[in-house]
């Protein structure tokens, strides 16, 4: 526990807008031991990439079976990097369900979590966010489970206006400002608000959101200075990863199928690579600063 909560120290202390948090989205032990192998100060899940990887569909509600332990793999695959898990909504509706969930997600080894204010399932009716009070008693729920196991795991609170398409355009700004401060208030650490990707947008958040802002990047956003000059101090990339990995899988069939050749494998990795990439225990990068050993 210990080492967990010295975890959940360091990623909260990356949270700096000077120099943003880039979280490169993983979804299974060789994902995370590939991300990890480029220097990645932390780790992080989609909710979505897990599920496909598990065999099922992202916003069901639910944990698909194996997430949890999955999680666990990731965790010890990369420890000493902090970890921190997509999910959802917290796969329950209720305070209590939310709970049970961080409850699983810090004995698998986590130090953060991403909680949206979106209900799930999708499509089931009904307004399309919690409503603000009911979203701070869940985050409440999560704060206080994680407390209680004696790790301060980092609550990333998603505001899903943007993605959701929530009121008028023109009072979107306004409605997210005012739930990343009630989650703030509930004790979120971190607001992260995807689909917005303009940078006047993004920029009036960070300076009106009381707190790092998270978003997410996809084709045609920001660059990573971009959004570092505009004061975004986390930037995720979500289910693309996963997404590519998925579309080049894709190509290399199509092109072995098509073609009868296999230049689209060029590029891979050897198989000794492969198999000294899984097999190597993960270096912690060397914070910037830190003097060279004699």
């Amino acid at each position: 526990m210990d080492n967990q909560r010295q975890r959940a120290d360091r990623l909260r202390s990356l949270h700096d807008p000077s120099s943003p948090l880039v979280l490169i989205n993983v979804w299974d032990v060789a994902s995370a031991k590939a991300v990890a192998a480029t220097g990645v100060a932390a780790m992080a899940t989609s909710s979505a990439s897990m599920a496909w990887c598990l065999g099922g569909l992202d916003g069901s509600g639910t944990a698909v079976d194996g997430f949890f332990d999955m999680v666990g793999r990731i965790s010890a695959a990369v420890e000493p990097l902090p970890l921190t898990v997509d999910i959802e909504a917290g796969f329950g509706s209720t305070p209590t369900q939310v709970a049970a969930t961080v409850r699983k997600v810090v004995a698998a080894g986590a130090v953060g979590i991403n909680l949206e204010d979106r209900r799930l399932p999708a499509g089931a009716g009904g307004p399309a966010l919690y409503p603000i009070e009911d979203q701070q008693v869940r985050l409440r729920a999560a704060k206080a489970a994680a407390e209680a196991l004696s790790v301060p795991i980092v609550i990333n609170a998603r505001v899903d206006t943007y993605l959701m398409d929530v009121g008028e355009p023109a009072d979107r700004v306004e409605l997210t400002v005012q739930r990343a401060h009630a989650y703030r208030a509930a004790g979120a650490e971190c607001i992260f608000v995807p689909g917005v990707r303009d940078a006047a947008t993004i920029a009036t958040l960070a300076q009106r959101i009381d707190g790092p802002l998270n978003v997410l990047a996809v084709p045609g956003s920001p660059t990573v200075a971009e959004l570092a000059e505009v004061g975004v101090a986390r930037i995720s990339l979500g289910s693309w990863p996963a997404q590519a990995a998925l579309g080049l899988l894709q190509r290399i069939a199509q092109g072995v199928l098509t073609t009868g050749t296999y230049g689209s494998l060029e590029g891979s990795l050897s198989f000794p690579q492969a198999q000294v990439l899984i097999a190597t225990p993960v270096t912690p990068p060397t914070p910037a600063g830190t003097p060279a050993p004699a």
